[in-house]
């Protein structure tokens, strides 16, 4: 949350041609609340389900988009597993980084902590999932969102003639 996976999925998404999926707006154009909303007003529970069921939901299509997703799906093993085959790209963060950008927008849920402290505790408890599932790596802001979506692009160039 807050590290710029929305703004490097729409990069990517125009650099190849995809679609893009994006978990924030997919909750405001589906159940017309932003993430914050349906956490104060139906919980953390009913949120991440619905954050989980559309990154699921857009790993099915045909042809396969961009997703930006929530950090939460990491927390549900189904999505973990869904998540193997796909190209998946940890933009890395430190809490004080993103507790800034937390603050920053009001879309973002707090679940009733302060920024920081639920920055701190967000990627301590979710940084061996991101390791598990992610194939790339980047630390945000050392690389700017462009350098981020060049180095994707790259990637997947370098992939695409190897094999």
């Amino acid at each position: 949350m807050g590290a710029g996976k929305t703004s490097v999925s729409r990069l990517l998404s125009e650099a190849l041609g995809r679609p893009m999926r994006d978990s924030d707006e997919y909750l405001e154009e589906r159940y017309g609340a932003t993430a914050a909303e349906i956490a104060a007003g139906e919980g953390a529970e009913v949120l991440h389900a619905r954050e989980a069921a559309h990154l699921l939901d857009s790993l099915a299509e045909r042809p396969a988009p961009v997703i930006a997703a929530a950090a939460s799906v990491l927390d549900d093993p189904r999505c973990r597993a869904e998540l193997k085959p796909a190209l998946v790209v940890w933009l890395d963060a430190t809490p004080e980084f993103l507790a800034k950008k937390i603050m920053a927008k009001s879309h973002r849920p707090r679940f009733g902590k302060e920024p920081l402290e639920l920055a701190s505790e967000l990627h301590e408890r979710r940084a061996a999932s991101f390791a598990e599932v992610a194939d790339l790596r980047f630390q945000r802001p050392e690389m700017s969102k462009h350098e981020v979506a060049r180095a994707v692009l790259d990637h997947l160039e370098a992939t695409e003639a190897e094999g």
